[in-house]
């Protein structure tokens, strides 16, 4: 025997009683949360994000990234906190979402394009509005750890930001928690794809990730209100019983998660992690370019005085490098895709380069001249550049650098005009003395192929008699610069073909007088080093003669250009040695007349580009007009970019929206095209309440229509409901089927009142109508919790039974328990779909009980 139900109060009973409306009025809303709740779900979702945050700490250089990440993280909770206490729709949250990040995104982001660290720039949203599609490749191109003011720093913030927007939302709004780990598990994965194949500490994070959604879980699960009869003579259920479920729940996760730390360490699988960034494919290669060597003696030949390119502040001693090779094929000295630190691995230029090189910074400034290469001039190991002039964002975008080999290019080309700085550090060459006790460095370099046989024997024998590694560079250097003999073999030179190639080498090393210049004699060094196991590299670039040493500006033409060989100590790095024979070192007799212009027997270069022919007087000269035209080309594409970013981003918001009007829409067509007749009427009022239950009147799951008719009339003020009420009980219940007619007409009255419960309401009451999930969520777990009856009436009054009823009129159903978001409400919600009858709610002897 259970519990006597006590009955609702009738409508008369309710006049009656203004005391009891009044206690009605006073009640709390019935979706409030309990304090507990709060603390627990924002505590989880706060501890759940956090893990993946401190996940990106590998990809980033520095821990600068988290006033990004950890701002979009409060802001995002505090957005789903606000539409949780104001019932925010999803339409409202996305445009708050949206309005946030681009009114604070640039002083968590972007903070040096704002004025005073706050207040965003156009350049603000032009860079917040592309980094929604373009940031997302830049940080995958990039080898981390990536710099923190590159624009980098969009990606962890737009993560956080949605990620706990819809983490809180979902927690808060539902029954179930297991819904909000679907973001943030999403948001977990998003991090593991695109941080590092080196992940940081990732049991740690697996484990604690499993472990708060596990205790998360349990704790909501304990403290759902449970609906249990309470028979007479019962005592109260005993408190403990769910204190010992949460206990005996955590002690399970414990045990777990101690018995997975301590396997991890051999369970672990012994194969490497694959992230994006490892499948990525490279911006460009390298090889594609023709190797510097062989422009050297063209440069020397054509350009002796032409000023190739200015430097200033180039420190005393410091050298111009314009291109490394390590890698050589019988032909050419090129670079190579294997060996030590793959001297074809270029990354794109960035703001935190050369992370560990030692020596004194230096900021040098470099204008283009008469160079034309896409490899760009720089000195020692480069920590950024900064481009100038016309052309300087194509110039940054094109920018690539090898921190291996301390090699810069620029893919779109260098033209005169073009300047740029670099923020560098210049090693310091270290003395024989210095390097008297290291041994040459591990490293694996490129096999050289095409390589005569004869450097084998003749470099053995140079370094027979040296004792340590730095004697015997020193044997090779000392035998190629004291016994040979310098010529370009221009005219009114010695001769001396141009080269590097097996052939030319070889007739070099094999003469009686050895006669070249830089091209072969680094070449021949750089070669006989590797015969001995000497891991060394030809570098190409340019410095000033020594009477120009130190002066502020230094202008770099053919005649300064040089080539020389590293070689790589321990612990001094790659240390610079010249073989080259000094100028004035020349052949004392020679039997045969130089060649005015001797032509290499070797692959040529490509010929130099022609200079663009003038213009005839007559023909009109627009180019004084290209400043203006890039001018205004660079605001219009200002203006598109941010066009194309704000429009990508509504596209990826609004895709909930249009996927809600579908679903909307075809229920709809179901509900009108139903195979009987009877149920197109069924689904023509169906269609009338939901529209209602989506403007916001509290219809009562399982209501009748005359029900249904009575909360719709008061609502909206609309007499014509209760009529169609009657004729859908007429058409559905009566002796024959509704013609065709018969439904047209009613769907057109439909549609009709439908239409006037739009009058008189905002834009955005009807547009959050349209958009409105509740409907689509009945009958499910995951509906939302029923609206409660308006302030100063008992619940009953706002749905009153129809008077043709005499047995609904004597009597009245079970009493209805307090809803609260917890509580499941499947027996009493509306099932209209497909059915030809409508039953009144069954009444409920059971009341939820609030385990508060």
């Amino acid at each position: 025997m259970t519990a006597p139900v006590t009955p609702l109060p009738t409508r008369a009973g309710a006049s009656a009683s203004p005391q009891a409306a009044a206690s009605v009025s006073r009640t709390p809303r019935a979706d409030a949360l309990p304090t507990r709740r709060w603390i627990l779900d924002l505590g989880a979702v706060a501890l759940l994000l956090l893990i993946p945050l401190i996940g990106f700490a590998p990809t980033f250089d520095g821990a600068s990234y988290l006033v990004a990440a950890l701002g979009g993280l409060v802001l995002g909770m505090g957005l789903a906190v606000l539409g949780r206490l104001y019932r925010w729709g999803i339409l409202l949250l996305t445009a708050a979402t949206t309005a946030v990040y681009f009114l604070l995104g640039g002083t968590l982001a972007l903070p040096h394009t704002t004025v005073a660290g706050v207040i965003p720039t156009l350049e603000t949203l032009r860079q917040l509005a592309l980094g929604v599609v373009m940031s997302w490749k830049q940080l995958l191109t990039t080898i981390a750890p990536v710099a923190t003011d590159d624009g980098h720093l969009i990606v962890p913030l737009i993560l956080s930001l949605v990620a706990a927007v819809l983490t809180t939302s979902l927690a808060l709004r539902l029954r179930s928690a297991g819904w909000a780990l679907i973001p943030a598990a999403g948001f977990l994965a998003i991090e593991i794809a695109l941080g590092t194949s080196e992940p940081f500490v990732p049991v740690i994070q697996g484990v604690v990730f499993g472990l708060a959604g596990a205790v998360w879980l349990a704790l909501r699960q304990a403290w759902q209100p449970q609906a249990a009869a309470i028979s007479v003579g019962e005592g109260p259920a005993k408190s403990g019983a769910g204190v010992r479920r949460v206990l005996t729940g955590g002690a399970v996760v414990a045990i777990a998660a101690v018995v997975g730390v301590a396997t991890s360490g051999f369970a672990a699988p012994s194969s490497p992690r694959y992230v994006l960034r490892d499948v990525v494919i490279p911006p460009f290669d390298i090889r594609e370019f023709a190797s510097p060597l062989q422009s050297f003696r063209a440069y020397v030949r054509d350009h002796p005085d032409d000023p190739l390119f200015t430097v200033s502040g180039l420190p005393e001693g410091a050298r111009m490098r314009l291109a490394t090779m390590d890698a050589y094929n019988g032909t050419v000295y090129n670079v190579s895709d294997d060996g030590s630190g793959s001297s074809s691995a270029f990354a794109p230029a960035r703001t935190n380069m050369s992370a560990g090189a030692d020596g004194t910074p230096a900021t040098v400034h470099v204008e283009i001249g008469e160079l034309e290469s896409v490899w760009m001039p720089d000195a020692g190991a480069v920590r950024s550049v900064t481009f100038d002039g016309a052309r300087a964002d194509d110039l940054r975008r094109t920018a690539h650098y090898n921190e291996a080999t301390d090699t810069g290019v620029v893919t779109l080309g260098l033209e005169k005009g073009d300047e740029y700085t670099l923020d560098a550090v210049i090693p310091e060459v270290p003395s024989d003395e210095a390097l008297a006790d290291q041994n040459f460095a591990p490293l694996k370099m490129p096999k050289q192929v095409g390589v005569p046989e004869s450097l084998a024997d003749i470099a053995s024998k140079t370094v027979a008699e040296a004792e340590t590694p730095v004697e015997q560079v020193r044997a090779l250097q000392q035998m190629l610069s004291e016994g040979g003999y310098f010529s370009h073999g221009l005219a009114g030179q010695p001769l001396s073909r141009a080269g590097h190639g097996a052939e030319r080498i070889a007739t070099l090393l094999g003469s009686e007088q050895m006669v070249g210049d830089d091209e072969q004699y680094a070449t021949a060094m750089a070669l006989l080093a590797a015969q001995v196991g000497i891991p060394a590299r030809v570098v190409m670039g340019f410095y000033p003669d020594e009477d120009q040493a130190g002066q502020p500006v230094y202008t770099a033409t053919g005649d300064t250009l040089h080539a020389w060989v590293e070689v790589a100590f321990d612990d001094a790095g790659w240390v610079p040695f010249d073989p080259t024979p000094p100028e004035d070192q020349v052949p004392s007799d020679q039997t045969t007349k130089p060649k005015a212009d001797p032509k290499p027997q070797v692959l040529q270069p490509p010929p130099p580009p022609t200079e663009p022919v003038d213009l005839p007087p007559t023909v009109a000269d627009d180019r004084g007009s290209e400043d203006e035209n890039a001018f205004d080309a660079g605001l219009l594409w200002t203006i598109v970019s941010i066009g194309v970013g704000a429009l990508g981003l509504l596209a990826v918001l609004l895709a909930p929206f249009i996927v809600i009007g579908a679903l909307k829409a075809a229920r709809r067509r179901k509900r009108r095209e139903a195979e009987r007749a009877s149920d197109r009427i069924s689904g023509g009022w169906d269609e009338l309440v939901d529209r209602a239950s989506d403007f916001g009147a509290p219809v009562r799951a399982g209501a009748t229509r005359q029900e249904d008719a009575g909360v719709l009339t008061a609502a909206f003020s609309e007499p014509r409901v209760a009529t169609l009420a009657s004729r859908a009980d007429l058409e559905v219940f009566g002796p024959t089927e509704p013609s065709p007619d018969d439904i047209e007409a009613f769907w057109t009255q439909v549609d009709e009142i439908v239409g006037g419960m739009a009058k008189g309401r905002s834009v955005w009451q009807r547009l959050g109508a349209r958009l409105s999930i509740r409907t689509l969520l009945e009958g499910t777990r995951l509906a939302l919790p029923a609206r409660p009856a308006p302030p100063g009436r008992p619940a009953s009054a706002a749905h009153p039974a129809p008077a043709t009823d005499p047995a609904r009129a004597t009597e009245q159903p079970a009493a209805t328990p307090a809803h609260d978001p917890d509580t499941p409400n499947s027996s009493t919600r509306r099932s209209r779909r497909g059915s030809t009858t409508r039953s009144a709610p069954e009444a409920s002897a059971h009341p939820a009980q609030e385990n508060e």
